[in-house]
């Protein structure tokens, strides 16, 4: 029986009568890494803020390690590190860990410091005088080192080189693989990605387009050079000129498709 750790359903949101996120569903196992992806504006912060609860939702339920989630807090065992990654600026790293320290009971002191040595860093220097990619590191080790069950990262690699961003993700697999954290990444960018997650959820216009196990809907889509019909299938989008299409492949002659001719068919498609 798989262990569902995070459970979405029907969850909706909408400001000044605009929907932007519209009735989404979906469970995540544990010790998933999902890629929550999707265009700049298609909702992705609003589901996120709503999970975690931080945004009441108009309509739908979450449910956080099997308890419902409300608009008061953060939920219980989730660790959520927004897009703007909030620090104290004023802090030393030292501090900012202890800080880190001092208001979580589950807190593993030598997880947090190993991330930040890792990463070259001074513990005497100020927040202020980081790099954005540093601080960045500074808020994994806080978002780890509260040891969730369930995390939430809202562009977490945006900010790093490829050299860091690797690391960073090198760092979230072996937590996932080590101690069965949950984590959800969001991006526009899916090369952020696509060596990092084993599930895919795709909004589009606060809608959800594709949600499963990544490796499955890859395979789901096949692509052919021009514009043709799909009498099996359905053409999810066109892309300098090849048709996506989903549906079980007809020959061998046909190619297979690759992630990233999902997603671009998905979010630049017909609606």
């Amino acid at each position: 029986m798989t262990d569902t750790v995070l459970e979405v359903s029907e969850l909706s949101k909408s400001f000044r009568r605009r929907p932007v996120v519209d009735q989404c569903s979906f469970s995540l196992p544990r010790g998933s890494i999902t890629a929550l992806v999707g265009s700049n504006g298609a909702g992705k912060t609003t589901l996120m803020s709503m999970i975690v609860g931080l945004l009441h939702a108009d309509a739908g339920e979450v449910t956080v390690l099997g308890h419902s989630v409300d608009d008061r807090g953060i939920a219980p065992g989730l660790s959520y590190l927004a897009q703007h990654k909030p620090l104290f600026a004023r802090f030393s790293i030292a501090e900012m860990l202890r800080f880190g320290r001092d208001t979580n009971d589950r807190w593993d002191d030598a997880y947090a410091n190993r991330i930040v040595e890792e990463a070259g860093l001074d513990q005497r220097t100020k927040i202020k005088r980081l790099s954005p990619g540093q601080r960045t590191r500074i808020a994994i080790a806080l978002v780890l080192g509260r040891l969730p069950e369930i995390v939430l990262l809202d562009e977490p690699l945006a900010d790093l080189d490829p050299v860091a961003r690797r690391a960073v993700a090198q760092l979230l697999m072996s937590d996932a693989a080590d101690r069965g954290t949950t984590i959800v990444l969001s991006s526009h960018v899916l090369a952020d990605l696509v060596d990092v997650a084993d599930r895919l959820l795709l909004l589009r216009s606060g809608r959800m387009q594709l949600n499963g196990n990544t490796e499955d809907i890859v395979n789901e889509h096949y692509v052919v050079r021009g514009t043709t019909s799909a009498p099996d299938g359905e053409i999810v989008g066109v892309i300098g000129g090849t048709s996506v299409i989903r549906g079980p492949r007809p020959d061998s002659t046909v190619l297979p498709a690759t992630l990233d001719d999902v997603v671009l068919a998905h979010l630049s498609g017909v609606e």
